[in-house]
C-alpha cells in the first residue's frame, strides 16, 4: 500500500540554547565577568509529528512552550540541536533558498515589507526575489487584492499603515509566489474584530480552494476553533496532545454542566445520582455531572420527570478553557453547546 505524501515532518526534533548565568547582586555580576557560567535551556524536546498536504493545524502552548522555535526550525531560520525536519521534501536549514521558495511565512510582530517603500513596490521586489513571472504575479495579485481589500493600500508607504492594514499586506506578501505551505506565527495579534474575520475567511478560502497546508501558532483560541481541524498542544518543549478538538474534549474533559431554569424558586434538587449543584441564581441552577458515568440524556430525563423545568441548556468547555485548565489546573468554565426547549406544564 502506497504511503501518503507528507507536507511537514518533524522527527525527534530538538533545540537547545546555551545562555549565560549572571551572578546575584553586585559582587556576583563582577565575578561573572571573569568566571562565566553557562546553562542549557531545552526549547524543543524531541518532538514528532507529520502534517499532510492541505491540513490546517493549530500549534499552541504557553509562552516559552517552544512554538516559535519549532516554526523557526521548519522555516530554516534555526538549525536543530538534533533530530530532523522536512518541509515539502526539503530539509529547511540545509537548503534555505529552496525552502523559502516553497513556503510562506507571517510573523505577527515583524514585517517582510520595506518600511519606507509603497506597498506596491514591496510586492514588486518580492516578485523579483521569488522569481515569479509577470503574468503569474498579476494573476496572484488580483486575487489577493480582492480577497484582502488591498487596492486602497498599494500606494501608501508601509510605515503609514495601521497594524490591521500591515497584517493584510504581510499576508499577501507571504503568498505572492503561491507557496504550498504557509506558516503563521500570531498573525491576528492586536487586530480588531473585523480585520480578524477578514483574515480568517481568507485563510479558510486558500486552504479549501488551493489546498494550502497551514500551520498556525496563536494565543487566540477563537482562531483555533474557527479554522483548525487539528490541534497540537506543546508544553515545555513536549507535545502533550495531537488530534482534533473532539478528541481533546474526550481526553481532558470528564464533566459537563447543565443550566436549568425551573418554574419556581427554592427548588431542591435531589435524587439524581452523580449530579451536584454548583451554582444557584433565582430559578436557575447549574448542575455538574461526570459524563463518563452518566449520559446527558439520563440527566435531562430525570430532571424532566421529577421537576417542572422551564428551560434547560447543556454546556461543555470551550477549547480555550480546556487549554487553560491543562496548564493551570483551574476550573474549566463551560460554554453553551445545546439548548433544549421543554414544554410548559
Amino acid at each position: 500500500m502506497r504511503e501518503e505524501k507528507v507536507a511537514i515532518e518533524a522527527s525527534d526534533l530538538r533545540k537547545e540554547f546555551s545562555v549565560d548565568e549572571s551572578g546575584k547582586g553586585f559582587l556576583g555580576k563582577i565575578r561573572a565577568l571573569f568566571h562565566r557560567r553557562r546553562r542549557e535551556i531545552v526549547a524543543v524536546d524531541g518532538i514528532n509529528f507529520q502534517i499532510k498536504p492541505g491540513e490546517f493545524v493549530g500549534y499552541v502552548g504557553e509562552n516559552g512552550a517552544g512554538k516559535s522555535t519549532t516554526i523557526k526550525m521548519l522555516t530554516g531560520i534555526l538549525v536543530p540541536s538534533s533530530g530532523s525536519a522536512v518541509v515539502n521534501g526539503i530539509v529547511p536549514y540545509e537548503n534555505r533558498k529552496k525552502n523559502a521558495a516553497r513556503i510562506g511565512v507571517v510573523f505577527g510582530q515583524r514585517t517582510q515589507l520595506w518600511w519606507d517603500l509603497p506597498v506596491r513596490e514591496s510586492f514588486e521586489m518580492l516578485r523579483v526575489i521569488f522569481r515569479v513571472t509577470k503574468p503569474n504575479f498579476l494573476y496572484q495579485m488580483e486575487r489577493l487584492e480582492r480577497a484582502l481589500d488591498l487596492k486602497p493600500l498599494l500606494k501608501m508607504p508601509v510605515r503609514k499603515l495601521s497594524l490591521g492594514q500591515r497584517m493584510r499586506c504581510d499576508m499577501a506578501a507571504a503568498l505572492i509566489h503561491n507557496p504550498p505551505v504557509l506558516f503563521l506565527d500570531e498573525p491576528t495579534i492586536g487586530l480588531d474584530v473585523l480585520v480578524k474575520d477578514a483574515i480568517r475567511k481568507f485563510l479558510l478560502e486558500i486552504n479549501r480552494e488551493e489546498g494550502t497546508t497551514i500551520i498556525l501558532t496563536t494565543h487566540d483560541m477563537n482562531d483555533i476553533e474557527q479554522m483548525c481541524k487539528r490541534l497540537i498542544i506543546l508544553d515545555e518543549g513536549n507535545i502533550i496532545f495531537d488530534g482534533d478538538t473532539e478528541s481533546l474534549k474526550q481526553q481532558f474533559v470528564h464533566e459537563k454542566v447543565i443550566e436549568v431554569e425551573f418554574h419556581q424558586d427554592e427548588v431542591t434538587v435531589k435524587g439524581l445520582p452523580g449530579v451536584t449543584v454548583i451554582n444557584e441564581e433565582g430559578c436557575k441552577k447549574w448542575l455538574k455531572f461526570d459524563n463518563e458515568n452518566t449520559s446527558v440524556g439520563e440527566v435531562v430525563s430525570l430532571l424532566a420527570t421529577n421537576y417542572k423545568v422551564k428551560d434547560l441548556s447543556v454546556r461543555e468547555p470551550s477549547v480555550e478553557s480546556i487549554i487553560k485548565n491543562i496548564y493551570s489546573d483551574s476550573v474549566v468554565l463551560p460554554t453553551p453547546i445545546e439548548k433544549i426547549a421543554l414544554p410548559v406544564d
